[in-house]
């Protein structure tokens, strides 16, 4: 292939859019004091117990001053709720005695009590009240009438109750209550209306193990997390004035660095930044400059890759030998050589022990890092093998090809057969999420396919105006970023399918351009160009903070591959050959 870089597909679409009798699972135990479980609330107080003089600490106060600002509550009420999360339960007393204030009301700590207890019918009492609430809502306790807890505005209580029932209908499921557990769907559940596929699934349990259940129901049962998940869910319902998210200091401090570092462009550095000082860093200590070229590559340089562990760099491209190198030295570890065509993309499992290659020699090859020792070929592809990815338990992978009857497939470490989705269109490129839930495959067709991957059945689909060439999905696996023949690359959300951020300034129209998340928590998205340069964003704001010359013009920089374990080193491979180490 002599022509400069690796081309693409030109089969462009013209569509922008998508395609596609108990009212508890036991007995209820004898009502006991509440106490805390290391979420909001505290061990001697927890808005539970009256003072001794029989007086509220919340009535009978003046109006407090505010803190530089800040509601003086509300300020006094998550530092109580942080020293807590903290462990400095005595601190937390004492600053609730002596400011009067405490992380939530009776009302609150007993629904927490009552939810973790299992005590069904007494969560649905304290969260929705005995009577119909006054307007305005919120806690009241008095004469035995409670009036439930405040809800955020637009809440559907409906939904609520049947996140509580449908707990108390698996943990009866889970005790082989079956007969308990059908009363709860036929009369707790089926009435408040929800989604009929949902109580058509929950009515396929039925007939499960308890193993089973659990699987079928992604739940870990009740000795599990599953009661604290469900107190999570519902508390995001709760006005947080009467029920303070849990670790709410802390996601405050959290969101003050984030912002701190969106507003530093050239933000890298390999710890947190500190609490004590504004934050910004210093342009001198980004990788601006070229500090090695290797000239080793006897082809253009299309594919490239660290290991996870930045310990070595595997390069490939239009030779049929794939070079790994030890990235401290960068001296050559291994040479590759049983392709005989075009290697046009690699990557490591996820201990870094193996690298699988795929070649236009329609064959995908799995190599022993260590030794360089091919130890598996895969040659049911009729065509070019065009992209790969990893399991993220390294157990098994997935080959995608141009064409013929095994364009997506799943393999075992072994090199056997697993699954074969049998789609209609070529795959350009695939990737899976660290979390193993989902895998994106973007096609010569100009579409993106989002599948679950546990299930190996597609959610959704988007057909785009321009045509892809890579796909990469971030280490918290919320994104994909795409980079697309019309000189632009999209950040977008996997979940709601939404653009997040859209990043411009490279050049790319004719050939196969990669780019990937880099940096310091990945808070960068580099490319390459068809311009021979090397761009650089700021993932948050979009900013476009470096354009670097570095390889030969005219020609493209093809690949760019960060370092994962040293933010200060990333690596770009063009066609003139290099491979350049910033």
């Amino acid at each position: 292939m002599t022509a400069q870089g690796m081309r693409f597909h030109q089969d462009a679409s013209t569509s922008n859019g998508s395609q596609n009798v108990s009212n508890g699972s036991k007995q209820p135990a004898p009502h006991a004091q509440p106490s805390s479980n290391g979420t909001n609330g505290h061990t001697t107080t927890n808005g539970s117990l009256p003072q001794k003089n029989g007086v509220h600490p919340l009535t009978a106060r003046p109006t407090p001053q505010p803190f530089y600002g800040h509601d003086r509550e509300e300020v006094t009420r998550l530092i109580i709720q942080g020293l807590d999360d903290l462990g400095y339960h005595g601190a937390a007393s004492t600053l609730s005695r002596e400011s009067g204030y405490e992380v939530e009301s009776p009302a609150v700590a007993l629904f927490r009590h009552a939810v973790l207890q299992g005590e069904w019918s007494e969560a649905e009492m304290l969260l929705f009240g005995s009577e119909p609430p006054d307007e305005g809502g919120g806690v009241r306790i008095h004469n035995g009438v409670h009036q439930g807890l405040k809800f955020l505005d637009g809440v559907d209580q409906n939904h609520l109750r049947f996140q509580l029932r449908t707990q108390k209908y698996l943990e009866l499921l889970e005790s082989k209550d079956l007969g308990r557990a059908l009363i709860v769907l036929r009369q707790e559940l089926t009435p408040l209306k929800q989604e009929r596929s949902q109580l058509q699934h929950l009515s396929s349990l039925l007939v499960n193990t308890p193993d089973g259940l659990k699987k079928e129901a992604k739940w870990d049962g009740a000795t599990g997390q599953s009661r604290q998940i469900l107190l999570q869910e519902l508390s995001r319902s709760i006005a947080p004035s009467v029920m303070i998210p849990e670790h709410r200091l802390a996601d405050l401090l959290d969101q003050v660095k984030k912002n701190q570092i969106s507003h530093c462009l050239y933000h890298n550095p390999s710890k947190s930044p500190s609490l004590f000082a504004d934050h910004i860093c210093d342009r001198s200590q980004f990788p601006l400059r070229t500090v090695l070229e290797l000239s080793h590559n006897t082809g253009e340089v299309w594919a490239m890759e660290f290991s996870h562990d930045g310990k070595m760099l595997a390069t490939s491209g239009e030779a049929t030998d794939v070079l790994i190198y030890d990235s401290n030295t960068f001296q050559i570890m291994h040479r590759l050589t049983e392709h005989s065509k075009h290697v046009a993309y690699l990557a490591w499992s996820p201990d870094d022990t193996r690298l699988i290659t795929c070649s236009h020699d329609e064959t995908a090859r799995v190599w022993d890092a260590p030794s360089g020792q091919c130890m598996i070929k895969i040659d049911h592809h009729a065509n070019p093998v065009t992209a790969a990815a990893w399991s993220p338990d390294g157990q098994s992978f997935v080959t995608g090809s141009l064409h013929g009857n095994h364009r997506l497939c799943l393999w075992s470490i072994d090199g056997e057969p697993l699954y074969n989705w049998n789609v209609d269109y070529r795959v350009q490129d695939c990737a899976i999420s660290p979390n193993g839930k989902r895998m994106v495959v973007i096609s010569s067709e100009s579409q993106i396919v989002v599948y679950n991957y546990e299930s190996r059945e597609e959610e959704y689909s988007i057909l785009l105006k321009s045509q892809m060439t890579c796909v990469n999905i971030s280490q918290d696996s919320q994104h994909m970023l795409i980079n697309m023949a019309n000189s632009e690359i999209q950040l977008i959300n996997i979940d709601t399918a939404e653009i997040a951020k859209r990043f411009l300034g490279q050049q790319q129209g004719q050939f196969v351009i990669r780019s990937t998340f880099g940096g310091a928590d990945q808070n960068l998205i580099i490319s390459g160009s068809e311009d021979s340069r090397v761009y650089i964003w700021h993932k948050e704001n979009g900013t476009l903070i470096e354009t670097l010359e570095g390889h030969q013009s005219p020609g493209c920089v093809n690949v760019v591959a960060w370092n994962p374990a040293d933010p200060c080193m990333f690596a770009s491979g063009g066609d003139d050959r290099k491979v350049r180490i910033s």
